[in-house]
């Protein structure tokens, strides 16, 4: 199997968590995946310690003293002579750790966080383990989680391992320098539920759990999209994942695979079904780092969709600014239609955005009727949709799809939402798997005051009523996944 790469992979990863938390089956498939040798910290434990363990005695301080020194001497060794390994500790308090991560900065901390429910039902599923289950208690009571000035990779165990080191190896995909406060949690309550603050350099964003939306995106202070404070309710669609359908099905009505379905009428004033069905759901916390968060759900079979997806999204800050990465597996038995998108709203500040130049490289545009549902494609050429030049959005009005979208060398193709004077704003890349992007001033939403303060500019997979024309239309077949990437860099004076 091929190794796995990453941006800047550390020398050392040190896999921290109480006794049955996974660390050695986590560790071993890493150092697998990764092309690099495992030890687990058992090994360096007396013979002393071990029985004293296997005899239902926790350990102290003075125990676990000559042992965490052997566990550091080997990293020493091993950061010596260059060579890359990863470690287990339990690693419990503050104090361990430091001694572990002092003076080490090749070393990258994970923790595999868990319920004591579920290391319980490990550990006493476990046999031949001179660790007995009777001990969890002691250690959870010991147990210290890391803070953020530890800059740890903090992994749900609730998942299969193959996919907690998957979740490991994407958050590991970052740059050391733009490290700053972790992702935890703001404080409750919140209409949205839980949300994750991620940081890098000047840059921070917040993911709210409700539908993992994307609530905020700031440089320095500035805001780079008009999303919602904490304590609002998500309006407009502000940030939301469209799951499995981007934008409408005409009547809620589609045909697939020899039978027909029937959604409900989320926009019933237009009697259409619209974005998909996961805007409301609670998403999960599957792994979080200073600047990325890694979420999932799972779309059940219901009316109208009688499919089965296990859908995660990860956001990252990185040099080049937000990156959002969307992933879709058919968990089902049978091939499943699927599109995807996204609903940020950008801003450069403008109190309105008709002011603001817009440039967009695509070369078609959709014609809709007064449903909102499509009647045509045509090229842009000759119309007031023609964005490939910047120029002011002005008082156009704007609920487009567009595609024939021109890329760069990289496959990535930039809206550019720029300020007046041109000099600076906020680019939108529309990566793998975005075949449309649709672009939305706002001027039906409900409140009338937050009418054309954004732009809408949404990477899609496909057109809107994709279900039933079937254009760019997306079929996962059993076992497969489908891949959304887009980003957000910001530029000059943003």
């Amino acid at each position: 199997m091929a190794h796995e790469t990453a941006t800047e992979q550390p020398q050392l990863v040190l896999v921290v968590g109480v006794s049955g938390s996974g660390k050695t089956t986590v560790a071993r498939r890493l150092g697998k995946r990764l092309g690099r040798p495992y030890r687990d910290a058992d090994d360096f434990h007396s013979e002393a310690n071990r029985s004293k363990m296997a005899a239902g005695h926790a350990l102290t301080d003075s125990d676990r003293g000559p042992w965490l020194e052997a566990i550091g001497a080997w990293m020493d060794q091993e950061i010596a002579a260059g060579r890359s390994a990863v470690v287990t500790c339990s690693a419990l308090k503050r104090d361990y750790r430091d001694k572990l991560l002092t003076g080490r900065p090749g070393v990258l901390l994970v923790y595999l966080r868990g319920s004591r429910d579920l290391i319980r039902s490990r550990l006493v599923a476990r046999h031949g383990h001179f660790f007995p289950a009777d001990l969890l208690d002691s250690q959870l009571a010991e147990l210290q989680e890391p803070e953020p000035d530890e800059h740890p990779l903090v992994v749900e165990i609730d998942q299969p391992p193959e996919d907690v080191v998957t979740a490991v190896l994407s958050l590991m995909r970052r740059d050391s320098g733009g490290r700053r406060a972790a992702s935890a949690p703001l404080a409750p309550p919140s209409p949205t539920g839980a949300q994750w603050r991620l940081t890098y350099g000047g840059q921070s964003a917040v993911v709210v759990q409700l539908g993992g939306a994307l609530r905020a995106y700031a440089v320095d202070g500035r805001p780079l999209l008009d999303g919602f404070s904490a304590g609002s309710a998500v309006t407009g669609g502000r940030g939301q994942l469209l799951i499995p359908w981007p934008n409408r099905v005409g009547g809620g009505r589609y045909r697939f695979g020899g039978s027909d379905q029937r959604l409900s009428l989320t926009e019933p004033e237009e009697g259409n079904a619209i974005h998909g069905l996961l805007r409301w759901t609670l998403w999960k916390l599957l792994a979080h780092a200073d600047d990325a968060v890694l979420i999932g759900t799972t779309l059940c079979p219901q009316p109208g969709y009688p499919f089965l997806l296990e859908v995660r999204a990860e956001y990252r800050l990185g040099p080049d600014g937000l990156e959002a990465t969307v992933h879709a597996t058919n968990t089902g038995t049978a091939p499943a239609p699927y599109g995807v998108g996204q609903h940020p709203y950008l801003t450069v500040g403008t109190d309105l955005v008709d002011s603001a130049l817009l440039t967009v490289p695509a070369r078609y545009l959709l014609r809709t009727d007064a449903r909102g549902l499509p009647i045509g494609q045509e090229s842009v050429d000759g119309t007031p949709y023609d964005f490939r030049t910047a120029r002011p959005i002005g008082d156009l009005r704007l609920d487009t799809a567009y595609t024939g979208l021109d890329r760069a060398s990289d496959g990535v193709a930039v809206v550019r939402l720029s300020r007046p004077s041109g000099l600076g704003g906020v680019d939108l890349r529309l990566g793998e798997g975005t075949r449309w992007v649709q672009l939305y001033t706002g001027d039906t939403l409900a409140e009338p005051e937050r009418r054309r303060r954004g732009l809408a500019v949404e990477p899609m997979s496909c057109p809107p009523d994709a279900f039933r024309s079937g254009t760019d239309l997306t079929v996962l077949e059993p076992g497969t996944t489908h891949v959304l990437r887009w980003g957000l860099t910001p530029w000059g004076e943003t």
